[in-house]
């Protein structure tokens, strides 16, 4: 019995946090005396906190807090439900539980087909297991992402950083009964070293994407820093906007846009990419793909936007039909991409590349706007090259390079005026 006591004495000392636990709060919370809730008010272990979290969620408070406790609250997948605002404390890491998240889909966050809900978390982190996730005794997946909205309105997401998820840091798409997410604010949220997407966006109307770093992923196709791909026809990409963004190292392009799935019934597209930066990364910068016969109308609008440094190409729009949705550039600039390249014909390595591939159905490519936009660029190369039987490219492009080089490559199409400039 003595040994039986010390122990227990000892236990309390040394972990009283991780038993934490107010029964009155919680009491007066279900009386309707109180709508905040506070995770450390259910027990929790210091391996597992999942029920703690869950049951502050699940208790019907309008606010819940996840209180700072100088160490990880270590969770399985958590549900989210409507009429929730969700407050991390800085400092506050969420960090999936090892050896869980054996799913495909298994993410630390879900919402589906819920209403107004709010995450907001300056100086918290929530981070997955990107590594484990990779390897086996995991089956290989790309959806364990670290925040999933499916069919949801009125969803804010704000200040946190989200790392390493096996799939997307968040992913924004449809439910059967709500092909898209409706009012989507996203705002001064990083996305580092995931396995798929920093974001992914495949069906959303009235979006905000302000002031995110996406940066770092790398893992499986198309490792993009944010990517636009809808899955089916009923799906939508209206209103949305793209702006103030930091996008840096991505294994994939950097902002890619590829609308395949899209049909001439689908709502026209409007999408604004405004003052972002893409920096690096091991493919192209801006790439604008799959507008093809039978895309919707509608507008991509970038403007102020500067890509830098990348592999590849600055700016692609390929199986881009002239019917389609208007493409614009607007004072956009290009810097010191594809370094050291040299362009052939059958394989221009060039600032900016519009073409089309095989086995598309883009009888006329074209319809794209560069609305005084720059390229600096010290390599002797032509600065754009155009698919041949590009339709209706127009606007001004100037083009800063010491070398003496032929502007165009190909492209009698294209209607394009170049200025060079010292």
């Amino acid at each position: 019995m003595r040994q039986y006591i010390a122990a227990l004495l000892t236990l309390i000392i040394l972990a009283p946090a991780a038993f934490a636990e107010n029964p009155q709060a919680i009491l007066d919370l279900q009386s309707g005396a109180r709508t905040d809730a506070n995770a450390d008010w259910w027990p929790r272990t210091p391996e597992d906190a999942t029920g703690a979290i869950q049951a502050a969620i699940d208790s019907g408070a309008k606010t819940v807090t996840i209180p700072y406790i100088g160490q990880p609250w270590i969770v399985r997948p958590l549900k989210l439900r409507a009429n929730l605002e969700l407050v991390f404390e800085p400092g506050v890491v969420v960090l999936a539980k090892e050896g869980e998240f054996r799913g495909k889909g298994d993410s630390l966050f879900t919402a589906a087909d819920a209403t107004d809900i709010t995450l907001r978390g300056y100086g918290a982190t929530l981070r997955m297991r990107k590594k484990d996730y990779q390897n086996p005794p995991y089956d290989k997946a790309e959806w364990r992402m670290g925040l999933a909205f499916r069919g949801c309105e009125r969803v804010r997401i704000e200040g946190l950083r989200i790392e390493s998820s096996g799939g997307d840091g968040i992913y924004i798409g449809a439910t059967k009964d709500k092909p898209y997410c409706k009012d989507v604010v996203i705002r001064d949220v990083t996305c580092h070293d995931h396995h798929r997407q920093g974001i992914s966006i495949i069906t959303a109307e009235n979006l905000l994407i302000e002031n995110c770093t996406l940066s770092g992923t790398r893992g499986t196709a198309p490792q993009a820093g944010i990517d636009f791909e809808p899955n089916n026809a009923n799906e939508r990409l209206v209103n949305c906007v793209m702006r103030n963004c930091l996008v840096e190292g991505n294994a994939g392009d950097g902002i890619e846009f590829y609308l395949r799935p899209l049909s001439r019934d689908t709502l026209p597209i409007s999408i604004v990419v405004e003052n972002c930066l893409v920096r690096g990364g091991d493919r192209s910068g801006i790439v604008v793909s799959a507008l093809e016969d039978d895309a919707p109308t509608g507008t991509i609008d970038i403007r102020n936007c500067v890509v830098e440094n990348t592999a590849r190409e600055g700016i692609v729009v390929t199986n881009k039909a002239v019917t389609s949705a208007r493409v614009r550039f607007t004072n956009c600039s290009v810097y010191g991409v594809w370094p050291d390249a040299q362009s052939t014909p059958d394989k221009p390595q060039v600032p900016i590349l519009i073409n089309t591939t095989p086995k598309v159905t883009t009888t006329n490519p074209g319809g794209i706007d560069f609305i005084d936009c720059h390229v600096y660029d010290t390599v002797a190369r032509p600065v754009i090259a155009i698919a041949a039987s590009a339709q209706d490219i127009t606007g001004t492009l100037h083009i800063h390079n010491p070398n003496a080089v032929p502007p165009i490559l190909t492209g009698e199409g294209a209607t394009l005026q170049m200025v060079v400039r010292p």
